[in-house]
């Protein structure tokens, strides 16, 4: 039979770690009676442990499910729209006006003018077709329930049949695939084309009775070269108007300025590009290189627009007052800039940063760190998008190179992460990295108390 004498008091052991944690007491309690009912199987099955090897082990996981909550972290691994961190930052103006309506009541949907109940997001809709220079605009809470409701109300018992190139059946973020997210919406998928090369006539041979709309899809993660070939756009929207079929686009990553005059890079097609060529719905991320919230933009023709937004399930993923908020800000932004200035947001200011200016911070920081047991230098590094966007693009970059001495770069690359605010840096030709192009300057500081914490 098992000794479980061994196993450390609930009562005890939730009261020591709840000082350590600063969890509320009840999830400490309700994580130590788990881990304690799992112990107890497993001393059942025969393992042998004592009981001071038990409470660090449920120690060390109550640490790691603390490090868990959504907290702050210094992004320096270059990679701007980086998913795993939270995508784009919010700019100041969405910020601060988040902060104002979330503690607070809005008039959400109601009108101040006359008392009565008013109209959803109406300054936002409106807003967003001025930007986009198209006849109306909508919003849902993210990119893929975008494409699917805006599937589910163009597609219909009769026709069902959606036409997309072979080159264009990508996969998104989370393994994703263009394929499953079109059989969610009940619309049955035709192929086109080979993987390298779609031509005008294989758009048009697929057109039959049952064909509801011609589908094109960004490239956005990946790219073709070599031997390939595909209609302009302008030709198939052609097509697809004189068979009366809506042409619609999905652009993934929501650029709406141009990139190539925000940093050395390609351009990446905008929404504005895609409906002055023809497209009759474009849709678009918010949390990308739009710099906004998790969002999922529907813009263009205003009746299909009209009925996308009178689709049932155009209420199941309708954005709620936050996501709101910070996208009609972030569009503001945009309005508000006159001539060829860009708005103050953190996604395009990572993007124009000079690197001269990021220089400069470097050896700032370097300057107070030549105490250390640590050779820290200079180097050129390079950036990039991310979050799914232009994979070709390589920013030029300036990165802190850490050579630690006595220490794994395994372990700092730990004991950075469990800073406060954490810092996330990159392994890289045997060395520990911290790129700056994706912080902030005013965390520069912190990045200099971090490193005096970990290598003093």
């Amino acid at each position: 039979m098992p000794d479980f004498r061994q196993l450390p008091s609930v009562e005890t052991l939730s009261k020591h770690l709840t000082g350590e944690s600063n969890l509320p007491r009840p999830l400490v309690t309700g994580f130590v009676k788990r881990r304690l009912a799992e112990w107890r199987t497993r001393l059942a099955e025969g393992e042998v442990a004592d009981k001071a090897s038990i409470e660090q082990e449920i120690q060390r996981g109550l640490q790691d499910f603390s490090s868990s909550r959504l907290q702050p972290v210094i992004n320096a691994t270059g990679v701007i729209i980086h998913t795993n961190l939270g995508r784009s930052p919010l700019g100041q103006r969405a910020s601060e006006t988040l902060s104002k309506i979330a503690t607070g009541y809005s008039n959400l949907e109601f009108n101040l003018l006359d008392g009565k109940r008013g109209k959803r997001a109406g300054y936002l809709e409106t807003a967003l077709a001025v930007l986009l220079e198209t006849e109306a605009a909508t919003a849902v809470n993210n990119c893929a329930a975008a494409l699917v409701l805006t599937l589910r109300t163009l597609i219909s018992s009769e026709k069902n049949e959606v036409i997309v190139s072979r080159g264009e059946l990508v996969e998104i973020g989370g393994g994703f695939r263009i394929p499953e997210v079109l059989e969610t919406s009940g619309a049955k998928l035709v192929e086109v084309g080979a993987t390298n090369k779609t031509h005008l006539k294989d758009y048009a041979d697929a057109i039959s009775d049952r064909t509801a709309l011609i589908l094109k899809v960004h490239r956005s993660n990946f790219y073709l070269e070599g031997f390939t070939d595909e209609p302009d756009v302008t030709e198939i929207s052609s097509l697809a108007h004189q068979h009366g079929i809506p042409l619609v686009e999905d652009l993934g990553s929501g650029a709406v300025m141009h990139t190539d005059q925000l940093a050395p890079i390609d351009h990446e097609p905008t929404p504005q590009d895609a409906l002055r060529n023809g497209i009759d719905l474009v849709i678009f991320s918010g949390d990308k290189l739009l710099g906004g919230p998790q969002a999922g933009v529907i813009a263009g023709n205003a009746d299909l627009v009209g009925r996308i937004k009178s689709e049932p399930f155009f209420r199941a993923v309708r954005c709620d007052k936050l996501i709101l908020t910070v996208l009609q800000e972030c569009i503001d932004d945009y309005l508000a800039c006159k001539g060829d200035a860009k708005p103050r947001l953190p996604v395009l200011d990572f993007l124009s940063t000079p690197v001269q200016d990021l220089r400069i911070r470097a050896e700032n920081i370097s300057s107070q760190l030549e105490a250390l047991s640590a050779r820290i230098t200079i180097e050129e590094a390079l950036s990039r998008t991310g979050g799914g966007t232009m994979p070709r693009a390589e920013i030029p970059s300036v990165a802190l190179r850490v050579e630690p001495d006595g220490m794994s770069l395994k372990n700092l690359a730990q004991s950075l992460r469990r800073t406060t605010p954490a810092v996330v840096g990159y392994v890289s030709d045997e060395a520990f990295l911290l790129n700056l192009r994706t912080v902030f300057p005013s965390q520069d500081q912190s990045i200099v108390n971090a490193l005096l914490e970990v290598l003093q």
